[in-house]
């Protein structure tokens, strides 16, 4: 009897670990690696949330028309290793980002690295995202 109720417990504990566990999703079933983008825009909202931080950018189109973009960087843990936190991004800061377009055509984008105004580059730790970019040679 006790040894069934320990295997009962064990089958429960590892079934509620099992929920977060799959809702988790590689980089590239949201985002596309065959969608390399390049954006300039100006920062107007920073989320160094989990699982994942947000930089929210505005980017005025050829026709002058401001849309905004959601670029998904790695965990916050990840952003900060890398020098990213929320007094390094400035609202209303000038950013070139790169990265990978999502498979619905929103603007969403899988940020791979930005750079600011003054030349200075920071990685967004989004590892698939990363490792393809530089396998495909799209960090330029």
């Amino acid at each position: 009897m006790k040894a069934r109720t320990i295997g009962l417990l064990a089958g429960i504990i590892v079934s509620l670990n099992w929920v977060p566990m799959s809702a988790h999703h590689s980089w590239n079933t949201v985002f596309s690696e065959d969608k390399p983008l390049v954006l300039k825009g100006t920062i107007a909202k920073v989320e160094l949330v989990n699982p994942h931080g947000w930089i929210w950018i505005d980017v005025k189109g050829d026709d002058g028309v401001v849309s905004k973009w959601g670029i998904e960087g790695g965990p916050p843990n990840g952003l900060i290793r890398n020098g990213i936190t929320k007094d390094t991004l400035k609202i209303g800061e000038e950013l070139t980002v790169h990265g990978y377009g999502s498979r619905d055509g929103s603007n969403l984008v899988a940020g791979v690295k930005y750079e600011r105004a003054d030349g200075k580059e920071f990685f967004l730790a989004n590892e698939g995202a990363e490792a393809t970019a530089k396998a495909r040679g799209n960090l330029k």
